[in-house]
């Protein structure tokens, strides 16, 4: 744990670094403009596209409404702890995820595997956006392109919805098409073929890169466009343009809502994902899948929360935020699981089919489910452009917290270079955007979906999970629950609550550990299409590659710090072998070994001072006058130090002295009253036979001096 005093140089350090930006001529770091500035930027931050896609079919696949227990457990357990502990940590350094570890310098690793994983999340979560682009300028025609099968992207496999439903009402399951059976599961709808074959134009495996698909390219071109304009203030052009991302969203879910429970079917759907299967609750990967979806749901340790808050006034009421999003987000989860089941019972009910042969999750629910729907309504052109419209505000609404959050860390650390004036802040943003297009870009290939879903499938799980272990213990324990504490009371006024204490020393870190364990044993490679499509051995590598990334950083830092400390001395120093190696016997120790004895050996009192040679340096043995007790002092030196044993009568060996000076050596030997002197070291013969302040008078002044016995070749000891 850490101390009281470790707390002060810490709060000394952020303090000194903070007022230290804008100080030299350069930019001032920037603040929230208000309170609520603040909280929709984190409820934009967290509420994303995965609120949509991933929440309401995890919770029909994981019992329906009996999910909600394990969710909302979770919740509590690791989600609002974790977000207040990261609110709390934000604030008071007033850092980005990078220097905020002059908290514990040796594990700033986790700066930069925050980092790391956000920044992968951010490459292919801008992709996402640049696909919902695209359906945006789709959608801006008379009759959605997707709502037939007569493009040149169609195949024979084609089936529009009226088709699909005349097979479930004739009881239909298989087809012929050109003198072959085709089962009805092998069938395609119009929404799939336009995704995947037209706007994706996706090729048979991840080892056919093919080309880069320009217009795809153009549309992510233009979401990173956006993100760097709104960002080329920082969280000055943030902070109001939240007000547009984080409110619009839920207008127009609302709309979308309204518009699908008017639909038939609709109350077919939303029964369907309510209705609770108690069963599933005995079923551990249900409470893994809580658990982890607590991590995408709230967007914790990914640095993310800790840069947003880092721009808050010190006393600001973190509790209340820490309440307040993390709710907001939940309800909003189960807000949009109406939206998106009410069309799914409605097109269930068109094909004739159950809704469990409709429902879908991730881009399977966004870009082929939903559409399909849309085409069947109404003024469908408009549904379709106010859906995809939605989805990429509350893309866009993450993403641009994500950018941030990689930009103010790299700019606290280097805030001498990156916040010296506007220009310079201006082209760090415009290349770090450009540079995070062109990394990007292989997502928009022919084979680009590939890497997406590996990008998708590794970077969420085992990174977040490791980085969240590891912040708890770096704070709660090694910078010390204690001092974290007090840190809270000088900014709050109060110390957190009991119930935090018990969560971030105990429950939080054993429910993510246990998560991690989870995860590791429901383990599959990924896959698409529900199994029809399986990642090649060294595809999945590439996956695990990805993972590397995100946290090698982690053990390079703690390596390094280490060395840098004099780690690497110690491990050098104890790793050779000492004055005890060699053959045993005396007899047998020559050539380097030679008239280097082992401890056990008793040396003739009478020998003189003598340098024994090996392999060229030389080693020296010194007598001196003896205590009541004892038969003699041996004390040999190496590498320029003398280390001191006396023996005993019955010849065992009891280690009492230390490693010093060899010119000092006797002032530390029995029957000197210097003890630990303070010494100096002596370079000339001259210098040698001068008294070092022990009384001792008996010096043997033909000794060799430090001028004459070279260092020993820490090779052989």
């Amino acid at each position: 744990m850490g101390s009281d005093k470790d707390a002060a140089s810490h709060r000394s350090v952020a303090s000194s670094k903070a007022a230290a930006v804008g100080q030299d001529g350069g930019m001032e770091r920037g603040a929230w403009g208000g309170k609520l500035e603040f909280i929709l930027t984190c409820i934009g931050f967290a509420v994303g596209l995965g609120n949509v896609w991933r929440f309401p079919y995890l919770l029909y696949k994981s019992g329906g409404g009996a999910f909600l227990i394990p969710f909302v457990i979770m919740l509590f357990i690791i989600g609002i702890p974790l977000f207040h502990l990261e609110l709390n940590f934000g604030q008071f350094a007033s850092l980005g995820p990078l220097t905020i570890w002059n908290i514990s310098p040796i594990m700033k690793g986790l700066g930069f595997a925050m980092i790391s994983t956000n920044l992968c999340v951010a490459l292919y979560y801008n992709v996402i956006i640049s696909w919902c682009l695209y359906y945006v300028f789709a959608s801006m025609t008379d009759v959605l392109p997707w709502v037939d099968c007569d493009n040149y992207w169609n195949t024979e496999y084609c089936y529009t919805t009226a088709e699909f439903a005349n097979l479930t009402a004739e009881n239909i399951t298989e087809v012929f098409i050109n003198n072959e059976t085709v089962p009805r599961g092998k069938l395609k709808s119009p929404s799939e073929e336009y995704y995947y074959n037209k706007v994706l134009q996706m090729s048979d495996g991840v080892g056919s890169s093919g080309t880069i698909v320009w217009q795809l390219a153009l549309c992510l071109l233009l979401c990173w466009a956006i993100v760097f304009f709104v960002l080329i203030k920082g969280i000055g052009s943030l902070g109001k343009v939240v007000y547009f991302t984080s409110l619009f969203p839920y207008v127009l879910l609302t709309i979308m809502l309204i518009r699908g429970v008017t639909l038939e079917g609709a109350a077919l759907g939303i029964e369907f994902y309510l209705i609770p299967d108690w069963e599933k609750l005995t079923d551990p990967k249900v409470w893994s899948d809580a658990a982890t979806q607590i991590f995408y749901a709230l967007s914790t340790c990914t640095g993310g929360l800790i840069a947003m808050a880092s721009y808050n006034d010190f006393h600001n009421n973190t509790l209340r935020d820490s309440l307040i999003v993390p709710i907001v987000n939940v309800l909003t989860s189960f807000y949009a699981g109406f939206v998106i089941f009410s069309v799914l019972g409605y097109m269930a009910t068109v094909k004739g089919v159950p809704v469990a042969d409709v429902a879908a999750d991730g881009p399977g629910l966004v870009f082929v489910v939903y559409p399909e729907g849309l085409a069947t309504m109404p003024i469908a052109p408009l549904w379709s452009i106010l859906f995809f419209i939605m989805m990429m505000i509350l893309g866009l609404s993450s993403m641009f917290s994500m950018v941030e959050c990689v930009f103010s860390a790299f700019m606290d650390e280097y805030p001498g270079v990156l916040r010296k004036s506007y220009w310079h802040t201006a082209i760090f943003r415009a290349t770090g955007c450009l540079c995070f297009y062109l990394v990007s870009l292989p997502m928009v290939t022919n084979g680009g979906f590939y890497v997406f879903t590996l990008f998708d499938t590794y970077t969420g799980n085992f990174p977040l999970l490791v980085v969240g272990l590891l912040e708890l213990i770096t704070i709660c324990y090694i910078y010390g629950y204690k001092n974290f504490a007090e840190d809270t009371k000088m900014m709050l006024g109060k110390k957190p609550n009991i119930v935090f204490a018990i969560m971030w020393c105990g429950l939080s870190p054993l429910a993510v550990l246990m998560i991690i364990v989870m995860t590791a044993i429901y383990y599959s490679p990924p896959t698409l299409f529900s199994g029809a499509y399986v990642f090649p051995s060294w595809a999945e590598g590439i996956g695990w590659v990805i993972v590397a990334f995100c946290l090698f950083m982690l053990p390079v830092v703690f390596l390094y710090v280490m060395c840098k400390e004099g780690a690497y001395k110690i491990i050098k120093r104890t790793s050779q072998p000492n004055e005890l190696w060699g053959p045993a016997s005396e007899k047998n120790r020559t050539g380097r070994f030679e008239r280097i004895r082992p401890e056990s050996s008793l040396f003739d009192p009478d020998e003189k001072d003598l340098p024994w040679k090996a392999d060229g340096h030389t080693a020296l043995q010194t007598h001196q006058p003896l205590p009541q007790g004892l038969n003699y002092v041996r004390a040999v030196e190496f590498d320029g130090r003398v280390k001191t044993h006396h023996v005993d009568h019955n010849g065992g060996v009891e280690n009492k002295a230390f490693d010093h000076d060899h010119d000092h050596h006797k002032e530390n030997s029995p029957g000197h009253e210097g003890g630990h002197a303070d010494h100096h070291s002596t370079t000339s013969s001259s210098s040698s036979s001068s008294s070092s302040g022990s009384g001792d008078e008996g010096e043997d002044k033909s000794r060799p001096t430090s001028d004459h016995v070279q260092p020993f070749d820490t090779t052989i000891f």
